[in-house]
């Protein structure tokens, strides 16, 4: 299945996914929740269009929006534990070569130091950013950040995104202007999603010119 034509018509191959599989969908909601936030290699996955699009469904009383939000708040968690420990165990060996073509140990150094200054709120923000809260979790295992400190704020974001994308899709999701158009509004939530993304790129290089 082309991963483009899947977000962009997610409420129906959910809807599919929900008659073909029936209970079992909400165990595919997790394995897609913990892929898209625990391996590094599936940021593509859909994100916070998928929970909009679970809440959506879940208000036409196909799924049950609060067992919905507590696996996929799971399943977050969970890849966040997953991905921060592979960063962890693999990182420190990815960085031992001084002269690796990929990689500069001096750059390990400064993501230990960046999340020792900023850790707790990266991990927090980057759970609303796509492709950056896939990664966000294996950086933070590079850079040795304090367990405890990391699981801490992995919940505190998850607590937050899951509940605020399936109550939108809940509450708004059902609107008629909302379903004769929900792949704009797919496109949209994506879009404001990337925005930080877009504003920070933008920050550096206005600093770099100044």
């Amino acid at each position: 299945m082309n991963p483009l034509d899947f977000i962009l018509h997610i409420n129906s191959h959910l809807d599919m996914m929900v008659q073909t599989y029936g209970i079992w969908v909400y165990a595919i909601l997790f394995l897609i929740v913990f892929a898209e936030t625990g391996l590094v290699v599936t940021p593509f996955l859909p994100g916070d269009s998928l929970l909009f699009a679970v809440g959506a469904i879940a208000a036409r009383g196909n799924l049950d929006p609060f067992l919905c939000a507590g696996i996929i708040m799971v399943a977050a968690f969970c890849g966040d534990n997953v991905n921060y420990w592979i960063g962890r165990t693999i990182g420190p060996k990815v960085f031992s070569r001084d002269d690796s073509f990929f990689f500069r140990k001096a750059h390990l150094e400064k993501t230990e130091q960046f999340y020792n200054k900023y850790g707790s709120r990266t991990v927090i923000m980057a759970r609303f950013i796509p492709i950056v809260r896939t990664f966000a979790p294996f950086v933070a295992g590079i850079g040795k950040m304090p367990y405890l400190r990391f699981i801490t704020f992995s919940f505190i974001g998850s607590a937050l995104w899951v509940p605020i994308c399936v109550g939108a899709g809940v509450y708004f999701g059902e609107m008629e202007v909302v379903k004769k158009n929900f792949e704009l509004v797919i496109l949209g939530v994506i879009a404001v999603s990337l925005l930080p993304i877009v504003f920070e790129v933008l920050k550096n290089k206005l600093g770099k010119n100044t």
